[in-house]
């Protein structure tokens, strides 16, 4: 996948399969899966290392996962999500940050979220030669500045202000743009007047691709699933039991059984006791 053709695909009306990955094991899943784009997202920080909101996940904790994604793809375009408070501060700030991600985890682009001051820093990235992904609608890192984690642009004017971020946002170079939970006649509304893939997660069919989240779409994520995630497997119960049946397998002495060992001649099981006799056996004076 490359950015030319992520355009050619929308002026296609060929819609865009994209998903989060957050390790190699999942990564290898989406690339065996056929997706177009993967996306190491910050959302990690809930539903793989345990935090309660993406705000705490750090730069390195990103980098490491994304450069266990990069390892298991081939194919798909990967986005980054440089994490809350690694870009806000500045340009210098949000190209360094930006740069870390391509050089140390192999990104190929990367991913910020908001308008407003976001958008200086997506045109410094972009002029520093890294692809910027934009991403307007529910901001899960200011999450709280908005109003929690709920639609945006239910109103006219709300929605005129998302469009708003999303055109400076694409005006700053953004190669494409994330729309999250937007009502879709809002999303009906702007798609037209959009001239770069837009991808959406609760927006809406009208939007050129669609992502969800790895653990949401598999039924693995212990959690409320928001209002837009479709569970294609509830893979969840299924792992309980078979952890649970591996631990009554050893306490009972089912597991390991004969076929999971490995074998040795009787002749050098002999050659062992008697080597181990010799050297346990007490000296005499």
């Amino acid at each position: 996948m490359t950015f030319a053709r992520l355009t050619d695909l929308k002026a296609k009306r060929q819609p865009i399969a994209m998903v989060t990955a957050y390790d190699y094991p999942s990564a290898q899943i989406a690339e065996a899966a056929g997706v177009d784009m993967v996306l190491v997202g910050d959302s990690a920080a809930m539903t793989v290392l345990g935090y309660d909101s993406t705000v705490p996940v750090t730069v390195d904790e990103m980098l490491m996962l994304t450069a266990a994604a990069r390892r298991g793809l081939r194919t798909p375009l990967l986005v980054a999500d440089l994490p809350f408070g690694s870009y806000e501060v500045s340009d210098v700030q949000a190209v360094a940050t930006a740069q870390r991600f391509v050089k140390e985890a192999g990104a190929d682009a990367v991913k910020i979220e908001r308008g407003g001051t976001s958008v200086e820093r997506a045109r410094a990235i972009v002029a520093a030669g890294i692809p910027v992904m934009g991403h307007v609608g529910l901001t899960p890192q200011t999450a709280a500045t908005i109003g929690g984690y709920r639609a945006q642009g239910r109103t006219a004017e709300e929605a005129v202000a998302v469009f708003r971020s999303a055109r400076a946002l694409r005006s700053a170079g953004c190669f494409a743009l994330v729309f999250e939970a937007i009502p879709s006649p809002a999303t009906d509304a702007m798609m037209p007047l959009l001239d770069i893939p837009v991808i959406g997660i609760g927006a809406g069919p009208a939007t050129d691709g669609q992502v969800l989240v790895f653990h949401d779409l598999l039924g693995i994520f212990d959690g409320r699933a928001a209002r837009f995630v479709k569970r294609y497997a509830e893979l969840r119960e299924p792992m309980i039991s078979a952890v649970a049946a591996y631990a009554e397998d050893v306490r009972t002495h089912r597991y390991p059984a004969p076929e999971h060992e490995y074998s040795m001649a009787v002749a050098e099981s002999q050659r062992l006791e008697a080597l181990l006799n010799e050297r346990v056996r007490p000296r005499g004076p």
